[in-house]
């Protein structure tokens, strides 16, 4: 079964890049709307990742953080967050709230095959 990944992202931008590198690697990915969906869709899946653009309106992404990290059962789903790089302090509270990994948006970019591989 191919693997799947969780993104929580609203730029169409960033989704199409996701989108086709995913299909270029063989996985699957998904994109909530809502942070009920998500955590719905992480229950049953088990994501090998979950992405999340810091600056997503529809889902706050620090809310969500806590939340994957206070349960139990997806606590252990690595959580990769990007951002524009003048945010410094929207990384520093996406660390506290529980990203595993915060980086540029463009260091993301560079690495997104890696990330969507589970090999960073």
């Amino acid at each position: 079964m191919a693997k799947h990944i969780i993104a929580v992202v609203d730029d169409l931008f960033f989704a199409s890049k996701i989108r086709g590198t995913a299909e270029q690697v063989g996985v699957t990915v998904s994109f909530p709307r809502k942070i009920e969906g998500l955590i719905e869709s992480a229950l049953q899946n088990q994501p090998a990742v979950i992405i999340v653009d810091l600056h997503a309106q529809k889902i706050d992404p620090i809310a969500l953080a806590k939340q994957l990290k206070a349960d139990e059962r997806l606590r252990d789903i690595p959580l990769v967050g990007f951002f524009s790089h003048v945010q410094a302090e929207l990384q520093r509270q996406a660390e506290e709230a529980g990203f595993d990994q915060v980086m540029p948006r463009s260091l993301f970019t560079k690495n997104l095959t890696q990330i969507l591989q589970g090999s960073t």
